[in-house]
């Protein structure tokens, strides 16, 4: 999330550094989690797991078991409850001015005391380093941080701002001890240091993360229940040879990411001591613009959005594991409209044919589509191969395909590489400010040039609203913004699904709906 995007990069040669469900890096006992997040140290990013760098969901889900944040969003959803912080609340009416007070006692896993020095260095830091690509767009909003004594922190805002305890939760909030986190540049490395519920202790190769061993912080002081002593994460280059070490007994549960036909397979063929466990999902695909490209211009951004197929794609590539998207915001987040269906209805050449028609715009139109063959799992390459067949079987499109990988691909596209581009992205907080903000606002999570003075107005406007479904309105005036214009053009929202052996309890909690791990949450019942 992020931000935060699917991941999935294929890496050779990493199978044969996993550990077993019986030993390995985790040590005797440990439940070991198979992932295809990858974590990779480069020229260009050294510092992949600082929380000031990091911001995609394989970051965060290392980051989440080891720092601690002021806040957290309870596992089955909510508002914000304190975690680090014994309280926090807005001092003023207007949403301005939020103040939290430390926990009693509350330490780093070295035994050194949290303070509030620390929280601001922390934050601080994220705004200062500015990363690009990093999370500091979350933290924007502060104007200044204040701290009173050891155990009182009191943001001060720009805006009024009624989503900020939830951006507080999230690990660009991280709290880092100041004395190991630079204030102005980003700690290089793998490891990371906090008062979260595990230490961790990563394993690398060739600047990539294979393993990480977590164990159970026993300092750890906060809302978090942690039900085991150590967890393994191992990190495999595909699906395929995540799903292979379950089979061979290597791992006990695959996470991230499972491919929808392995999914479809155990549903409809169950195999003997693996239990697939559906969870909700709040992931979205997308398509991304440079809205100052003519090769791209409005009309013909509306005219793909008039031809694509959302439910053909979702169905034929996807099948169980994803449904049709007709808006940024996710069917399942307080104020979502259809309002592309709204907009477009069904799919129909000859709408989109009058669109470019009346544009003036020479058909059939040529571009290249972009996306990245190593990020977002094996589907990925099947499911734009279906948006470029149904562009040019339409006649007025005529469109290539260039798949790219992740480390290649991101730069370009935020550089203005690219005309058009698929992306993925995974809510930093399960509220639709997070689903609009982050792709309409100035220093936006695509380096858009898109501009839209009623957007960016509407925005900060929603924010004031304490009461979340009183923004509603607010919601629907900036998806039909969306629509209109098409600097984006949602595809699907996703499901997840997770596979595990038997003997392991507490699955169904260990994935939250934002898709960030929750290790803490898995056990063995009676061990």
């Amino acid at each position: 999330m992020n931000r935060k995007t699917l991941v999935l990069p294929a890496v050779v040669g990493l199978l044969a550094a996993c550990g077993s469900t019986d030993s390995g890096a985790g040590g005797e006992g440990a439940i070991v989690v198979g992932t295809t997040d990858q974590l990779v140290a480069s020229k260009e990013n050294p510092a992949p797991l600082d929380p000031a760098v990091g911001y995609e969901a394989g970051v965060w889900n290392v980051l989440r078991q080891t720092v601690q944040t002021l806040t957290t969003v309870p596992g089955g959803g909510g508002e914000p409850v304190p975690e680090a912080a014994r309280s926090c609340t807005f001092t003023d009416t207007e949403n301005e001015s939020y103040r939290c007070t430390l926990r009693a006692g509350l330490t780093f896993a070295d035994g050194t005391p949290v303070t509030a020095e620390d929280v601001k260095h922390s934050i601080q830091r994220v705004i200062d380093i500015d990363a690009d690509s990093g999370p500091v767009g979350l933290l924007a909003n502060i104007d200044m941080i204040e701290t009173k004594g050891e155990d009182q922190v009191i943001f001060h805002l720009n805006t009024p701002d009624a989503t900020f305890p939830y951006k507080l939760a999230t690990p660009a909030a991280g709290i880092v001890p100041k004395a190991q986190y630079p204030a102005k540049e980003a700690r290089k490395g793998f490891q990371v240091n906090g008062s979260g519920p595990y230490t961790m202790k990563p394993r690398s190769e060739d600047g990539r993360v294979v393993e990480i061993a977590f164990t159970r912080n026993p300092s750890y002081k906060g809302e978090l229940k942690v039900l085991n002593e150590k967890v393994e994460m191992d990190l495999f280059p595909d699906a395929g040879a995540m799903a292979r070490a379950l089979d061979e007994k290597k791992i006990h549960m695959m996470t991230r990411a499972m491919s929808p036909e392995q999914a479809h397979d155990m549903l409809v063929d169950p195999k003997e001591g693996i239990e697939l466990t559906e969870l909700p999902g709040l992931a979205i695909s997308y398509l991304g613009f440079d809205t100052e490209d003519p090769v791209v211009d409005k009309p013909v951004r509306q005219a793909m959005a008039q031809i694509i197929d959302r439910g053909e794609i979702a169905g034929k590539v996807y099948g169980t594991t994803a449904e049709p998207l007709y808006s940024l915001i996710p069917t399942s987040i307080a104020g979502h409209t259809n309002a592309f269906f709204n907009k477009y209805g069904e799919p129909s050449t000859a709408k989109a044919a009058k669109i470019l028609r009346e544009a003036g715009v020479e058909t059939p139109v040529k571009f290249t589509l972009h996306y990245t063959d190593d990020h977002y799992g094996p589907a990925t390459a099947e499911e734009f191969k279906a948006i470029q067949q149904q562009l040019n079987s339409s006649g007025l499109f005529e469109v290539s395909l260039q798949g790219k990988e992740w480390s290649k691909y991101r730069p370009e596209q935020k550089r203005g590489d690219y005309a058009v581009y698929g992306m993925g992205w995974f809510p930093d907080f399960p509220d639709p400010d997070n689903y609009t903000a982050p792709f309409l606002d100035e220093n936006n999570f695509l380096n858009s040039p898109y501009r839209s003075r009623e957007a960016r107005t509407l925005i900060p406007q929603s924010r004031r609203e304490t009461d979340r479904s009183a923004a509603a309105a607010t919601y629907e005036k900036l998806q039909d913004i969306v629509a209109t214009d098409v600097p984006v053009l949602p595809i699907w929202q996703g499901k997840q699904y997770v596979a595990s052996r038997d003997g392991i309890a507490g699955v169904e909690r260990s994935v939250s709906a934002t898709s960030e791990l929750q290790l803490w949450e898995l056990n063995r019942p009676g061990a």
